[in-house]
């Protein structure tokens, strides 16, 4: 292999490395990952008690904030900013709020915020409509391997 060629690949697999931990955007000092914005901003801006009270992915506003796990999250009302500051981790997105079918095969991926499940009072986001199909074909199993996971993060 020639000089050229070399530096060619080598550059492309910084590329590929420095695209893969763009997905995996971290809150400051967290002892878990938490997938936010460059600016910090947890679940792209959408407020997470909506998923419970109103059944749907519903942005925040950029006023009306609370500070949890290292993420600034956004919320439609104060009354769901009080929701959640009584108890945020009842409203908190698990698994960091990345991909909750990713964390089940071993690994952090972004999350499109309307594609969600509700199971036992614990919001799962996902990928994509696609993965969440899958994600729905066996939640229970899923579950189970993504809190395993979680816990090694």
């Amino acid at each position: 292999m020639n000089n050229a060629a070399f530096t060619r690949r080598t550059l492309f697999g910084l590329g590929i490395g420095i695209a893969a931990l763009s997905l995996t955007r971290t809150g400051p000092a967290m002892a878990n990952p938490v997938n936010t914005t460059k600016s910090g901003v947890a679940i792209d801006g959408h407020d997470p008690v909506a998923y419970f009270t109103m059944s749907k992915a519903v942005r925040g506003e950029e006023a009306i904030t609370a500070n949890y796990g290292g993420a600034t999250y956004q919320f439609s009302s104060q009354e769901h900013r009080a929701l959640f500051e009584a108890n945020p981790a009842k409203y908190a997105p698990q698994y960091g709020g990345f991909c909750a079918y990713g964390a089940s095969q071993g690994y952090n991926a972004p999350v499109e915020a309307d594609k969600f499940t509700i199971v036992d009072d614990k919001l799962y986001l996902n990928y994509n409509g696609s993965v969440q199909s899958t994600w729905r074909k066996d939640t229970a199993g899923y579950i189970t391997k993504a809190d395993a996971y979680w816990a090694t993060q």
